[in-house]
């Protein structure tokens, strides 16, 4: 493949990561699911170079850390979504006071989000 091509893959490739973020920010599933397609059939055409001329090294190391936004958004939403769940997943346990002013624990309510109305 000749340094042009190369290079216009690059640019695909890293403007693919750009588009796969902000779908991502807009919760465009679908656009985000195409992103990926396209992110995948570019690495495969990518994958046959072998050597990247000196001066298109710079273009990697955009891809790079395009990536690694990308990757670090998408694990602190991850986290996001996991405390979020934990949180909705704990069980309530309302304070209560006995007749001689103790706190005793009751088990009444159970989960935040039971499933039922």
């Amino acid at each position: 493949m000749d340094r042009e091509s190369v290079r216009e893959l690059l640019f695909q490739l890293r403007d693919v990561i750009r588009d796969e973020r902000e779908h991502a920010k807009a919760l465009d599933l679908a656009a985000m699911m195409a992103d990926a397609k396209r992110k995948e059939a570019i690495a495969r055409m990518l994958d046959t170079v072998e050597r990247l001329h000196p001066d298109d090294q710079q273009y990697a190391r955009e891809i790079q850390q395009e990536n690694r936004r990308n990757a670090y958004l998408f694990r602190a939403t991850l986290h996001w979504i996991k405390d979020t769940m934990e949180f909705f997943g704990r069980k309530t346990v309302p304070v209560t006071y006995s007749q001689y002013g103790r706190s005793q624990n009751n088990t009444i309510n159970g989960r935040l989000l039971s499933g039922r109305i």
